[in-house]
């Protein structure tokens, strides 16, 4: 494929990776600031905070499949009907936010049946849009480094979307940012619509209703894929879900809060270029080890940080964003071509980020649902002081995703050649 080929007109790119800007917006206050909001300022306990999101988001895990499947079926009556459903979940998703962040409730009971049916709501509406999105952009065609270019429009959206909401809490309060996030939903969701003659090929072959939702599961490379996504997935929950405790208990620097995750989703965002370039040079596989070796590399010096080591732990939010790049752009670059291989282009890309999302939320469920309680149990309290209660905190921190990180860059150099029958690295 030559590079006029694999290039993507920036205004089809801009118009199509919008959308990703305002899910990420509320995706950040949703799995990093929530666990704080509800321990911090309502007093509800970690162990109990962190089994009902283990549920809610299991739940959420368990719905996304069947989500997929209807998106494929969505986007085979073409885009109209599915940017009018990424339309309606946009509407539910701003005023889920709201009710989850403004609770009419008190007490700790009430407050988690609050939060609980918030948070089902909410990932519903999230989940929806998210991925009708993503089939939409597995369905704009081209090989690996195309979709690498589509994915990064889409994640480079993202990114501007995190940083914003990183600072915005801190800066202009909760009421504010729930406004933005109406807007910056209405602007995206427009600018999608003006993009739908050049985004969903139409395929000769339509899903049928009673196409297997397990179908993806019968390919060895998705299989080998999403084994890799989960174990790397996790490794990176794990640290998101404490990255604020760490700051406020262990580093001692809550004021820091918002520049540190700023500098983390800006240098995300920078590197995005770098790493197509990388993808181009290396391929998909190489580049996504290269980005676990740095994160491991990263992690393995901030488990020592302590009361006031700000720049050094705004190194460690620079270094680990730039490994963040590779991580936002190569694993859905990897299912598209492994997609495309299986014979299911423009059939069933839904089925498959359907699976593809449930995989995330089970990361973000398993990082809430184990680490939080096993903390709690460990002596670690939000504002504690505690010795053993901090180190705990710092193991979980860094020492974990190092962990599991390596085991991820293990699997996946196992799995290099099943992945790659299933998407190769290179176009010819």
């Amino acid at each position: 494929m030559n590079a006029a080929q694999q290039a993507v007109p920036w205004r089809a790119g801009l118009g199509y990776g919008a959308l990703g800007l305002p899910l990420a917006f509320v995706a950040l206050p949703l799995y990093v600031l929530l666990p704080l909001h509800y321990a911090d300022r309502y007093g509800v306990s970690l162990a109990a905070l962190g089994l009902l999101l283990l549920a809610a988001r299991a739940f959420d895990a368990g719905v996304d499949p069947l989500l997929g499947r209807w998106a494929d079926r969505l986007l085979a009556a073409g885009p109209r009907a599915a940017w009018a459903v990424i339309g309606g979940a946009a509407g539910v998703l701003a005023l889920g936010f709201v009710a989850l962040f403004f609770p009419l409730v008190r007490g700790e009971s009430a407050l988690l049946v609050w939060c609980g049916v918030g948070l089902l709501v909410t990932y519903l509406a999230y989940s929806t849009a998210s991925i009708v999105h993503q089939a939409w952009g597995a369905r704009l065609g081209g090989g690996d480094a195309v979709q690498a270019r589509w994915v990064s429009w889409r994640e480079g959206a993202a990114l501007a979307g995190v940083i914003v909401a990183s600072v915005l809490p801190s800066l202009a309060g909760l009421g504010w940012t729930a406004a933005t996030l109406a807007v910056l939903l209405l602007i995206a969701w427009a600018m999608l619509g003006r993009v739908q003659r050049v985004s969903v090929p139409r395929h000769e072959t339509a899903p049928t209703p009673h196409a297997p939702i397990w179908a993806p599961w019968s390919q060895p490379a998705f299989r080998r894929l999403i084994g890799v996504y989960l174990l790397n997935g996790v490794a990176s929950a794990v640290p998101a879900t404490l990255v604020l405790f760490f700051v406020r208990d262990r580093l001692q620097a809550p004021a820091w809060e918002g520049a540190f995750l700023a500098a983390y989703f800006a240098a995300g965002a920078l590197s995005l270029p770098v790493w197509v370039r990388v993808i181009s040079a290396w391929g998909l596989i190489r580049s996504w080890a290269a980005g676990m070796v740095l994160a491991v590399l990263t992690f393995a010096g901030a488990w020592s940080l302590g009361a006031g080591d700000v720049a050094g732990f705004m190194l460690v939010c620079l270094a680990s964003g730039l490994a963040l790049g590779a991580d936002l752009a190569v694993p859905g670059a990897l299912l598209a071509g492994v997609v495309r291989r299986s014979g299911s282009g423009g059939i069933a890309e839904g089925a498959y980020f359907g699976w593809w999302n449930g995989a995330t939320k089970l990361n973000l469920a398993l990082s809430a649902g184990l680490v939080l309680p096993a903390l709690e149990w460990a002596g670690y309290r939000p504002g504690s002081t505690d010795g053993e209660g901090l180190l705990a905190l710092s193991l979980a921190y860094a020492v974990l995703p190092c962990v599991l990180k390596l085991l991820a860059g293990l699997v996946l150099w196992r799995s290099a050649p099943a992945i790659s029958a299933g998407s190769s690295t290179k176009e010819t």
